[in-house]
C-alpha cells in the first residue's frame, strides 16, 4: 500500500488564481460561441434534473426559462458582463475555492491504496473507486446529507 499526496489547498488555489485570470482572452473568445451548445445541453439535461429535484413542475419551469432566455441572453451576457468580471472574479474567489477545496484534498492526502499496476489492471480501478467513494463521503458530509 501507499500513501497518495496531494498539493495544500492554499498551494492549489494559489495556483488557479494566478494562472485563471490569464485565460480571460480565452474566456472572452470561446464562451459566446459556446452559447448554443450551452443552451442546447441544458435543455437537453431535462431528465437530469427532473430526477435531481422532486418538486412538481420544477422541470417545466427549468426548460421554460431557458427556452424563454435563449442562447442570446447567456452570449449577451458573456460579451457586455461576463468577459471584465472572469478575472477579477477568479481573483475574488481565491478564498472560497481554497476553502472549497481543502476537505476534498484531505481526503485524498489521508488515503492509502494498492500500487498503481499496468494499464487497464482492475487495481487501477480499485484506486479509482476507492476515492471517488471517500470524496462522495466527503461531499455528502459537507453539503449535511449524511453524518460528519
Amino acid at each position: 500500500m501507499r500513501k497518495l499526496t496531494a498539493p495544500s489547498a492554499a498551494d492549489v488555489a494559489t495556483k488557479w488564481a494566478d494562472v485563471t485570470p490569464g485565460r480571460a482572452t480565452y474566456y472572452e473568445k470561446n464562451a459566446p460561441a459556446a452559447a448554443d451548445k450551452q443552451n442546447a445541453n441544458a435543455i437537453a439535461a431535462q431528465g437530469t434534473f427532473r430526477a435531481a429535484i422532486t418538486a412538481a413542475g420544477v422541470d417545466a419551469r427549468f426548460t421554460g426559462g431557458l427556452k424563454k432566455a435563449g442562447a442570446a441572453k447567456y452570449k449577451r451576457k458573456v460579451e457586455t458582463v461576463g468577459k471584465d468580471r472572469f478575472g477579477p472574479g477568479i481573483t475574488a474567489g481565491k478564498p472560497d475555492m481554497q476553502t472549497g477545496v481543502d476537505p476534498y484534498l484531505a481526503e485524498i492526502a489521508a488515503l492509502e491504496v494498492a500500487d498503481r499496476g499496468p494499464r487497464g489492471a482492475d487495481t487501477n480501478y480499485a484506486i479509482v473507486t476507492a476515492i471517488g467513494k471517500k470524496l462522495h463521503a466527503k461531499r455528502l458530509a459537507v453539503l449535511g446529507a449524511t453524518p460528519a
